[in-house]
């Protein structure tokens, strides 16, 4: 099963992405990961990348395309694979559909007013990582451990502002991409964690 994952910043498509890896038995395929590994192992592409990272530049979708393409190319991709953070535009999309078949797009479909007011309340602790928000927890410690509660920068209404319009600008044209391929499946990410994945699952399932 060859699947695709879209969704906002913020949206849970990490967490989704865990357990539909899981339950169908695919690799979960993150862009970010892949570019980590090629510029550690310095490969040809990895290092083409790099160029543009240490400049502060974009890398170039030919050269995100061809990390994903590699990628796919890679024996525990041979039943199929679920790709995160790819294609993030149409340009990238379009060159998705000439080097693979995909089957489903799974797009996690969340309220941005809502999500942008979920990510700029959330704190999280300094030393053990737990999360929480600002309208369930009144104090600045962690219940967990005792540490500080920080606010990171990416969680700073500049930040999450500007993730969300990249977002807008950029990947949600593929939600209409992929709804005229008749590969899309929305389903209802305000919900809570096991709803969506059950949504998620009777979708795939259908198939």
């Amino acid at each position: 099963m060859n699947l695709i994952l879209l969704g906002a910043p913020g949206a849970g498509k990490g967490t989704q992405a865990v357990r539909i890896a899981e339950k169908y038995s695919v690799p979960h395929i993150s862009t970010g990961d892949i570019f980590r590994k090629n510029i550690k192992e310095q490969t040809p592409i990895g290092v083409i990348a790099k160029s543009y990272i240490d400049r502060g530049e974009l890398v170039p979708d030919e050269v995100t395309v061809e990390i994903v393409r590699l990628r796919l190319a890679e024996p525990d991709c041979e039943n199929g694979y679920l790709l995160d953070g790819f294609p993030r535009n149409i340009a990238q999309a379009e060159a998705l559909d000439k080097i693979a078949d995909v089957e489903k797009v799974i797009n996690i479909d969340v309220d941005l007013d809502a999500l942008s007011d979920r990510l700029c309340g959330r704190r999280v602790c300094g030393k053990c990582g737990e999360s929480y928000h600002v309208s369930t927890k009144k104090d600045d410690k962690c219940d967990k451990c005792g540490s500080d509660l920080i606010h990171r920068d990416d969680d700073k209404p500049e930040t999450v502002n500007s993730r969300l319009d990249v977002y807008v600008r950029s990947t949600a044209p593929l939600i209409d991409y992929y709804s005229k391929q008749g590969k899309l499946v929305s389903v209802n990410g305000m919900k809570k964690i096991e709803e969506v994945f059950e949504e998620i699952s009777e979708a795939l399932d259908k198939r």
